[in-house]
């Protein structure tokens, strides 16, 4: 087998490469290499290619041919909520423009099988604490609404031209399978907290007076390499020839407040900082977390990691970065 992973150079896309690697798969990365790193792929074979430029589609068929591709996880996409409310337009050319020339090379190559990485986002404001697939997708940004578009397109291919296909709906992902693939950008809570840390600087706490046990919002965090370990899963559900469900949470079905991760870091890095509250934004339900019960079942896949174990090897990469 040999996959393709699209965002391959990324904090996310860079887990699940190396994890497919190791476990002696043939591994080809495309990253636009604009947050990605190089020294996350070294030994892999990858490409730097814009996936929205016109050119793409014929250089991803080269790739695809050339290395008997099978599969493909498709990861590469803009990710920041606030940038995609400023930017929409450009949200929805890569993103979605990217995704369409992905599925054209497959088709035109004949690669049938995706595992597409969406998002918690396409849920938009739920109005329960546990959130199933069964949800009705309210996306409240231009960010989740590609994501939410990019499950639709993949499911329109299953319909057109027999693609086998399945959407994974991240939800916070934390932590570090490995000290040189840490997070290194400064977007999700853990991150911002240490990069304050480092910084001397008093991170914040948006809002302390939501309906939750300390009054600060709840989260599910998944382990980065739990998640890399659900498109393992996810690639070998796609050898069924019945599949009820092609969209599946991936969570830990607990969740865990701004003020308990914050806990958790002073502990974890000994170190007692101050934080600051500030208010509640705009768009923040007061919980988030996920009903992994489908993904549990269906695939056999379960988190091992609770947030002790993000925050350690978060702390620990960022130390040996």
């Amino acid at each position: 087998m040999s996959v393709l992973v699209t965002g391959g150079a990324g904090y996310i896309g860079s887990h699940v490469a190396r994890i497919l690697s190791q476990s002696g798969t043939e591994v080809q990365v495309v990253d636009n290499y604009s947050t990605g790193l190089d020294s996350r792929v070294l030994g892999l074979s990858s490409t730097n290619l814009e996936l929205s430029e016109p050119i793409a589609i014929a250089a991803l068929e080269q790739i695809m041919t050339t290395h008997k591709v099978t599969a493909v996880i498709h990861l590469a996409a803009l990710k920041q909520v606030g940038e995609s409310v400023k930017k929409p337009e450009e949200y929805f050319l890569k993103n979605l423009g990217g995704q369409a020339n992905l599925l054209t090379a497959m088709k035109n190559t004949g690669v049938k099988k995706l595992v597409f990485s969406s998002s918690a986002a396409s849920y938009g404001v739920p109005d329960v604490d546990l959130v199933s697939e069964t949800q009705s997708p309210e996306p409240i940004n231009p960010y989740g609404q590609t994501k939410l578009i990019g499950e639709w397109m993949a499911k329109n291919a299953e319909v057109a031209w027999g693609l086998s296909q399945v959407s994974l709906r991240y939800f916070n992902v934390a932590g570090a399978g490995w000290p040189d693939l840490a997070d290194t950008q400064k977007l999700n809570l853990i991150p911002i907290v240490f990069a304050a840390i480092k910084e001397g600087t008093t991170p914040k706490v948006f809002g302390d007076d939501y309906p939750t046990n300390d009054g600060s919002c709840v989260r599910d965090y998944v382990h980065v390499m739990d998640l890399a370990k659900a498109h393992v899963a996810a690639l070998d559900y796609l050898d069924n020839d019945s599949r009820k469900h092609d969209v599946f949470n991936v969570g830990t079905g607990t969740g865990s407040s701004v003020l308990e991760v914050i806990q958790q870091i002073k502990k974890t890095t000994g170190i007692d900082f101050k934080f600051e509250i500030a208010p509640r934004r705009a768009g923040d339900p007061p919980k988030l977390i996920a009903d992994v019960s489908r993904i549990n079942q269906v695939m056999n896949w379960k988190a091992d990691n609770g947030l002790v174990e993000i925050v350690e090897s978060a702390w620990q990469a960022l130390e040996n970065s």
